[in-house]
């Protein structure tokens, strides 16, 4: 399934290849996020013509709307939304961090309370695996628990417990024709748990493994500790995903500690704010500085809206609350992550990544919107 093509020479960066019954992933790839069976403003055409390869649709949110009925009777997830690639589905346990204040957390599962109509909603290890075998979709999840960065020594021991075993339950459930199953290592910032729970998880022989516990709220060197100390117990034959990350510096610094694959959902997320990401970090294209600038939102960027628009024109679009400014900044965004990945796969292949490293770090500077975003996103 996954194949190790070269290791970087200066850093733990990988250059692989993903398997997949819908097609061969190239890694480290970003994977846009369509929790409700959507990318934010994006449509699958558009995905496709940027060089989307993967997409990343959610457990939860699915079960609740529109059900499992309906996304049976459409054939399966690919189907109901046309997307012909393949899709990653995360189980619900980045829920159990996200919705604390609608769940109950048992040895078995988690009890929600629909955030929409507070019904009553139970997702265990069973639950999940039969919602992403309904779904179909070609990357599925074990259901974990995801903990808060700032809880105490006892409830991250305990998270850690029912992870390890919850992802015991969920390697016996039947899966879909050709699904691949990823565990997930949680542990904090604790490198004794996090080896704990990378050994257990790692010992059960998934397809594939994630860092959990990420992006959840903790300052971002504590999130690169997280990241540091799970992977020397990752094993090398496996693709490796760091959830719910990051912004582009932190991909960059994340596959050069070993990351294969991402999400995050960053890009839409702030273009709705009329926020663009580029190689100097971000700006406001929605701000009176370019109100006359008849230029790109960044110049050579070969997406359609750097193409075609200028950022004056998508800044008149945004200030009417025109449907078409935020989808064209989504459009840029999503490019300009796609397009981090392409750069990053080139340099490993050439040998370059080191250099590509350096000149990232130094002109890209993140801004506290964005930050601020990141957190919101957690």
């Amino acid at each position: 399934m996954f194949e190790l093509l070269k290791t970087d020479h200066s850093s733990k960066a990988r250059l692989g290849r993903l398997t997949t019954a819908r097609g061969v992933i190239d890694t480290p790839v970003y994977m846009p996020v369509g929790t409700q069976a959507t990318v934010k403003a994006l449509d699958p055409r558009e995905l496709l013509e940027m060089g989307t390869q993967i997409i990343l649709g959610n457990t939860y949110h699915l079960n609740i709307r529109p059900g499992l009925d309906i996304i049976r009777g459409a054939g399966n997830l690919h189907a109901f939304m046309a997307w012909p690639q393949p899709i990653l589905t995360d189980s619900g346990g980045f829920q159990v961090f996200s919705l604390a204040k609608i769940r109950k957390v048992h040895a078995h599962g988690v009890e929600f309370r629909s955030h929409l109509d507070g019904s009553s909603l139970f997702l265990g290890p069973k639950e999940a695996m039969e919602i992403q075998r309904v779904l179909g979709s070609d990357i599925a999840m074990a259901f974990d628990e995801c903990p808060p960065h700032d809880c105490d020594a006892r409830e991250r021991h305990l998270a850690v417990d029912r992870t390890i075993r919850w992802a015991r339950e969920c390697r016996e459930q039947p899966r879909a024709a050709d699904q691949r199953v990823f565990g997930i290592v949680q542990g904090g910032s604790d490198p004794h748990l996090r080896e704990k729970c990378a050994r257990a998880i790692v010992a059960l022989d998934f397809d594939g493994y994630a860092i959990g516990g990420v992006s959840v709220g903790e300052p971002e060197p504590e999130m690169m500790k997280a990241v540091e100390i799970t992977e020397p117990h990752l094993p090398a034959d496996k693709a490796r995903y760091a959830m719910g990350l990051g912004t582009p510096a932190q991909m960059v610094e994340l596959v050069a500690r070993g990351v294969d694959m991402f999400d995050c959902v960053l890009p839409t997320r702030v273009a709705r704010n009329g926020t663009a990401f580029t190689r100097r970090g971000t700006f406001a294209v929605k701000g009176g500085a370019v109100k006359a600038e008849f230029r790109p939102i960044e110049e050579g960027c070969e997406c359609f809206a750097c193409r075609h628009f200028t950022r004056a024109y998508i800044r008149h679009l945004l200030n009417v609350n025109e449907i078409l400014g935020l989808r064209l900044v989504s459009v840029h965004n999503t490019f300009f992550y796609l397009q981090v990945m392409r750069e990053i796969r080139a340099h490993l292949a050439a040998g370059t990544f080191a250099e590509y490293r350096r000149e990232f770090a130094a002109s890209y500077v993140p801004t506290r919107r964005v930050l601020a975003a990141r957190a919101l996103a957690a």
